[in-house]
C-alpha cells in the first residue's frame, strides 16, 4: 500500500468524526417550546395615540413549539389567545371623541406560522448561556366576535356633519368573524441554563381590514386596524443532549 493510500484511510475517520463533533456541538436539541403572557394593544379608529390604545389594553396568553432548520434559523408555530378593546370616551383630546363615544369588545384566538432569525446563531449550541436577540416575521389568521356599540352616540354635536349616514353604512356592514393576520417583530432571550429561558417579546399583527373595532365609515376610512402585543415567558428546549452526560462504564 502507498503512503498516499494510508494517508487517506487515516485522514477519512478523522474527518468523518470532526464532522460528527462539530454537528453535535451545534445541535443539541432541534425543538423548543415556550409559553407567554402579556398583552393585546388594540390600534384602530377609536383611539388617537400613534402606539394604539393603552388604555384599554387585554390579557393576552400564548404557546407556540420551535424546530430548529440551523443555528441562525427556525421554525415556529403559534397559539395565542385574549381579547381586544377600543373605547372613544377615554380620550378626551380631540374633544369629538367624549361625543362620538363609539367603542368595541372582541376575545381574539390566533394562530400563526413563522420564520425566525436567531442573529446570535445560538440555536441547539451546547452550553447556551447570555441573551440571543432575534427577529420574525410570518403569517395566520384570527378569530373574532366584535361587539361594537354606539349607544352613546350624540347625533346632535355632529348635526352639520354626515357621521350618522355614515354609522348607517356600518351598521349595515357585517363584522368579519375571520381575518388574516401577518406578524412581524422581535423579541430576546436569556439562557438561566443551556435548556431554559426567559423571553421578551413585541409581536406586531399587520392586518387588511378596516373592520376590526366595526366602525370604518363613520371614523377612518382611509386607514387599517391593527394590533399587537408585548409578552414575557419561558422557552424549553426538548431532547437536549450533552456529550458529557455519559452513562456510567458497567462492572465487568
Amino acid at each position: 500500500m502507498s503512503s498516499k493510500s494510508r494517508k487517506l484511510l487515516i485522514a477519512i475517520p478523522v474527518l468523518s468524526f470532526s464532522w460528527v463533533y462539530s454537528v453535535g456541538q451545534i445541535f443539541t436539541n432541534r425543538i423548543e417550546a415556550g409559553v407567554n403572557v402579556g398583552a393585546f394593544i388594540y390600534q384602530g379608529d377609536l383611539t388617537p395615540e400613534p402606539l394604539g390604545a393603552y388604555a384599554t389594553l387585554k390579557p393576552q396568553f400564548g404557546i407556540y413549539g420551535a424546530y430548529l432548520l440551523s443555528r441562525s434559523f427556525s421554525i415556529r408555530g403559534n397559539f395565542s389567545f385574549g381579547a381586544l378593546k377600543g373605547d372613544d370616551s377615554k380620550y378626551s383630546s380631540p374633544a369629538y371623541r367624549q361625543q362620538r363615544n363609539f367603542r368595541f369588545t372582541t376575545p381574539v384566538t390566533e394562530f400563526s406560522g413563522m420564520i425566525v432569525w436567531d442573529i446570535l446563531r445560538k440555536n441547539g449550541v451546547e452550553h447556551r448561556k447570555g441573551f440571543a436577540p432575534y427577529l420574525f416575521a410570518g403569517a395566520g389568521f384570527t378569530l373574532l366576535s366584535i361587539q361594537r356599540d354606539w349607544s352613546r352616540f350624540n347625533s346632535e354635536f355632529f348635526v352639520n356633519e354626515t357621521v350618522e349616514a355614515r354609522l348607517a353604512e356600518d351598521a349595515a356592514h357585517r363584522t368579519p368573524g375571520i381575518l388574516p393576520v401577518f406578524p412581524v417583530g422581535g423579541g430576546i432571550k436569556y439562557f438561566i441554563t443551556p435548556t431554559i429561558a426567559i423571553q421578551a417579546e413585541t409581536n406586531y399583527r399587520l392586518m387588511q381590514s378596516d373592520y376590526l373595532d366595526g366602525f370604518s365609515k363613520a371614523a377612518n376610512s382611509s386607514k387599517k386596524d391593527n394590533y399587537y402585543s408585548h409578552s414575557i415567558g419561558i422557552v424549553f428546549s426538548l431532547g437536549y443532549k450533552n456529550r458529557y452526560d455519559c452513562p456510567p462504564p458497567k462492572p465487568l
